[in-house]
């Protein structure tokens, strides 16, 4: 008999299963079902955001070091398992040589954002001329929670390049998996669980796009929408953004990497700091 794996979801650290109870099967190129996936609904949605708006105090607070740490970590167990990732590229059809290539491709670019982790803001911030006698910093904040809608054309590294300068800039995401190719991204959420991920920062829902992501983008607790390639539906989300000024960032090409997709979901903060003149010279306080 041929057991059929059924996929959960991951929220807050935890496989659980689909509030709704709904599934759907996964085939591959000819017609044959590879697994059961949940169908998550609006409910998931909310209770990925409310995990991800818990988690992101703790994430955001740590050092820039120890997020790099965390990110070469998941680099690590993503390495050990590429035999698993490649199986189920191939299964998802494409063919051998282009799974090994993806799989290679996501550790390189985990390994790419976990270097950056502590060297963003360093380039990314400055120090402003004023005309007045104060000190100006303008420095770099994460955003908070980010809804991420995983490219659909390619499951894993897609999935990555998407998720990965979120978290390393400090926010958390909740993410709407690529709905004809979900298996990649629960096994990097098993990836994600082994790792030193807390809880919370990376949620990760399958599904169908056209019910999930109007739901990401009208959520009022979620700070940023990312998505690529969506088509006549991006129109619908940008609309949606717009009720809590939600900003919206629709990327054309997911397979891509840079400092500006950090950078993208960050705050500017400001701030002033006088300095008192004192017998010719200057001192600050």
């Amino acid at each position: 008999m041929n057991i059929l794996k059924t996929y959960k979801i991951y929220i807050g650290g935890a496989f659980p299963r689909t509030e709704s109870g709904r599934y759907y099967p996964i085939t591959d190129s000819k017609g044959n079902t590879l697994a059961n996936v949940c169908l998550s609904s609006r409910k998931d949605v909310r209770n990925a955001v409310v995990a991800a708006r818990k988690a992101f105090g703790g994430w955001s607070e740590k050092t820039a070091f120890n997020r790099g740490q965390i990110l070469y970590r998941i680099a690590e167990m993503l390495d050990g398992r590429k035999a698993q990732f490649i199986d189920e590229l191939v299964l998802q059809g494409i063919s051998k040589s282009k799974a090994e290539k993806e799989v290679q491709q996501s550790v390189d670019r985990l390994v790419y954002y976990a270097g950056w982790a502590d060297k963003y803001q360093q380039i990314a911030s400055s120090v402003n001329p004023v005309s007045s006698s104060h000190f100006n910093f303008s420095a770099l904040e994460p955003m908070g929670v980010i809804g991420v809608i995983a490219p659909q054309e390619n499951s894993l590294l897609g999935l990555i390049s998407s998720v990965i300068p979120a978290i390393c800039g400090g926010n958390t995401v909740v993410v709407a998996a690529s709905e004809n190719h979900p298996l990649c991204a629960v096994t990097f959420a098993e990836v994600l669980h082994s790792s030193d991920v807390p809880g919370g920062v990376v949620n990760i829902l399958t599904g169908k796009i056209a019910e999930l992501a109007p739901a990401l983008a009208g959520h009022m607790d979620i700070n940023a929408l990312v998505s690529s390639g969506l088509g006549e539906l991006q129109r619908t989300l940008a609309l949606s953004c717009v009720e809590n000024l939600k900003r919206n960032f629709s990327y054309s090409n997911s397979d891509q990497q840079g400092l500006n997709f950090i950078t993208d979901l960050q705050e500017v903060k400001t701030t002033w700091h006088p300095i008192e003149s004192i017998g010719g010279a200057t001192s600050s306080y």
